[in-house]
């Protein structure tokens, strides 16, 4: 039995150190593979800080930009990797061309550049700073980790274990599953309706931004006319959300009769369940903005941002029809992101059954 169990056990990790070492080449190959990283440091560093991340690039960190602290060397590159911005510019920079994380390594009795830092921190971006160089940073959640051959302190807005990052998705599989279910008997009934009030396509798509500034096709049943995208610029003027980041209307012209009924009931949002299957999407988030919405946010909006979009949340739960202020959303949405846990997904989506069958389109 001991020498069966030996023979066992050697060929199964033998087996499962090929597959894991196959995983890891094919997360770390490709242009849009593993979490982009920009790299904060000096030109005397900027060789061997680019070089370590390079060879270290099976943990699933990929380096797309750096920024020099003491040159402007902009449009230049470091072993392959661009140098994208100044300092001075930089906050700006990544404001427009999202990165996943920062790492900042300075030498030592070099100061954290403080305004970048906190612009990054305003993002949500995960930030590593090397232990070097950190300051006093009170009230954010840190960890000690390796990056390279560098032992850095991440910060972030908030931090969430593997196993409730695994239970986040098992639930998100089984809502993903259970809804396409759902959405495809309902199908049967919807569709009908919508073509005899609105000839055209069922489903409705766009491109959506996502987690960090990506983008991605969300779907939805069409509860609006054909022209809708088209008639939106004239109604602009009435929108309810004065700043524009958001588009909410009373009696929306667009919408065909039956889509009212569609909308009440947050019908219109089932096919959503298509992109949390795919992991576009969660079932609890904070809601997607559309790419033109995107374009006009301000730093601290960027945050909402940070996590994986859902198709319900905080905010939607509060009262959605009755907010009209988008810094009011945003302010829902940090707090949903900073004091977030597993219980606190079961809970909104206890309340949006709720709001939902009080037809309130919570969703």
């Amino acid at each position: 039995t001991i020498m069966l169990t030996g023979a066992l056990y050697g060929m199964l990790s033998y087996l499962m150190r090929i597959g894991w070492k196959a995983v890891v080449k094919k997360r770390s190959s490709g242009e849009h593979s593993g979490r982009s990283l920009l790299i904060i440091t000096t030109e005397k560093q900027s060789q061997s800080v680019v070089k370590s991340m390079l060879d270290f690039d099976y943990i699933g960190v990929r380096p797309t930009g750096v920024v020099l602290v003491d040159q402007d060397r902009t449009g230049h590159k470091i072993h392959g990797v661009p140098v994208v911005s100044n300092l001075a510019d930089a906050a700006e920079y990544v404001c427009r061309e999202w990165f996943d994380e920062v790492l900042i390594v300075l030498p030592e009795g070099r100061e954290i550049p403080q305004k970048e830092f906190e612009a990054f921190a305003e993002m949500g971006i995960t930030i590593h700073v090397k232990i070097a160089d950190v300051n006093e940073m009170q009230g954010k959640n840190q960890t000690v980790e390796r990056m390279g051959n560098y032992t850095v302190v991440t910060t972030c807005i908030n931090m969430a274990s593997a196993g409730q990052l695994v239970l986040k998705r098992i639930m998100d599989i089984c809502g993903g599953l259970a809804g396409c279910i759902l959405t495809g008997i309902i199908f049967l009934f919807v569709a009908p309706a919508i073509y005899i009030k609105s000839p055209g396509p069922i489903f409705f798509s766009q491109y959506r931004v996502g987690k960090n500034g990506r983008k991605f096709k969300i779907y939805k049943f069409r509860s609006m006319y054909m022209d809708a995208e088209e008639r939106k610029k004239e109604l602009m003027k009435q929108n309810r959300v004065s700043d524009g980041l958001m588009f909410k209307m009373e009696n929306d012209p667009r919408i065909f009769p039956a889509g009212h009924f569609i909308r009440k009931y947050s019908i219109d949002e089932l096919p959503q369940f298509f992109n949390i299957l795919k992991g576009d999407m969660s079932l609890v988030g904070t809601r997607p903005p559309t790419v033109e919405e995107y374009e006009q946010y301000e730093l601290h909006h960027k945050i909402r941002l940070s996590i994986k979009p859902g198709l319900t949340g905080l905010w939607q739960v509060s009262g959605r029809s009755d907010i009209k202020d988008f810094e009011q959303v945003v302010r829902l949405d940090e707090q949903y992101i900073r004091d977030w846990n597993f219980g606190m997904d079961i809970r909104i989506l206890l309340k949006t059954v709720q709001v939902v069958f009080h037809g309130d389109g919570a969703m």
